[in-house]
């Protein structure tokens, strides 16, 4: 306990982010799962339902399905608020820190020597809401080590100039 107490006192870090999202994000997730569930689940549903009842019998095939339904409701309607409340971001002296995850969390730490570009991404609903996603790049690879969706896009555009004027190490 003592190392952790002198580590915790000798810097200004926080271990979990402080900063959060857009509300409107919970909104732009519902429309694309409801989306998704208009067009994917209800047809599924609808399509598997003679082989459950011929696997079963119609009223097992009728909890089944409730079930099925009502889970991917729950995921529509009430998971998005969920999530909002979970993802968190900051920037710290050395790196940058983005938590996420409902029932299991994941905080990634991406230092900021190693971020080679930074992109702002809107899609069509993004755009209606004012929303923008940040993307965060390092050598690594092609895909975004960090993405950030739902910040406003004042603050998408802040954040983007305010790590990309940050000086790293790159071995000069």
């Amino acid at each position: 306990m003592k190392g952790n107490e002198f580590i915790m006192s000798t810097t200004t870090l926080s271990p979990v982010p402080q900063r959060k999202l857009d509300p409107n994000i919970t909104h732009a997730w519902r429309f694309g799962r409801f989306f998704r569930f208009v067009l994917l689940t209800i047809p599924f549903t609808a399509l598997s339902f003679p082989l459950l009842i011929w696997l079963w019998s119609f009223k097992v095939a009728c909890v089944l399905a409730g079930i099925y339904l009502a889970y991917h409701l729950i995921l529509t309607l009430l998971w998005p608020t969920l999530e909002y409340k979970c993802y968190r971001y900051d920037i710290r002296d050395h790196d940058f820190l983005v938590q996420q995850g409902v029932l299991f969390r994941k905080s990634s730490a991406i230092p900021l020597h190693r971020i080679q570009h930074i992109d702002t991404h809107q899609g069509p609903i993004e755009r209606l809401l004012g929303l923008s996603t940040l993307m965060l790049y390092t050598a690594a690879g092609v895909t975004p080590d960090g993405v950030i969706p739902g910040l406003a896009e004042e603050d998408a555009q802040q954040l983007r100039d305010e790590l990309s004027k940050r000086e790293g190490d790159d071995g000069v």
